[in-house]
C-alpha cells in the first residue's frame, strides 16, 4: 500500500518537472523562431505576434492541466479504494 503512494508521488513530480521542462523548451524555441521571422519579414510581425501568443497560451494551458491532474492523484488518490479493496479480498 505504501509502495502505491510512494509511486503515486514519484509519478507526480515528473508528470509536474516533465510538463515544466517541455513548455519552457517548447516556448523557447517558438520564441526563437518568432524573433528570426520577424526579422526576415517585419511586415508580418503583427500576424506573427497574435499567432506566437495564441500558441504560447496553449502550451501553457497543457502544462497546467497536467499539473492539476497530478496535484489531484497526489492529494486525492483515487487508486487506493480499489487497493485497499484488493487487500482485503486477499486477505479473507
Amino acid at each position: 500500500m505504501m509502495e502505491v503512494i510512494s509511486f503515486v508521488a514519484l509519478a507526480a513530480g515528473l508528470i509536474i518537472g516533465l510538463g515544466a521542462v517541455g513548455a519552457c523548451i517548447g516556448i523557447g524555441i517558438m520564441g526563437s523562431k518568432y524573433l528570426e521571422s520577424a526579422a526576415r519579414q517585419p511586415e508580418l510581425m503583427g500576424e506573427l505576434q497574435t499567432k506566437m501568443f495564441l500558441l504560447a497560451g496553449l502550451i501553457d494551458a497543457a502544462f497546467i492541466i497536467g499539473t492539476g491532474i497530478a496535484l489531484w492523484f497526489a492529494t486525492a488518490n483515487p487508486f487506493l479504494g480499489q487497493i485497499a479493496q484488493a487487500v482485503a479480498a486477499a486477505a479473507k
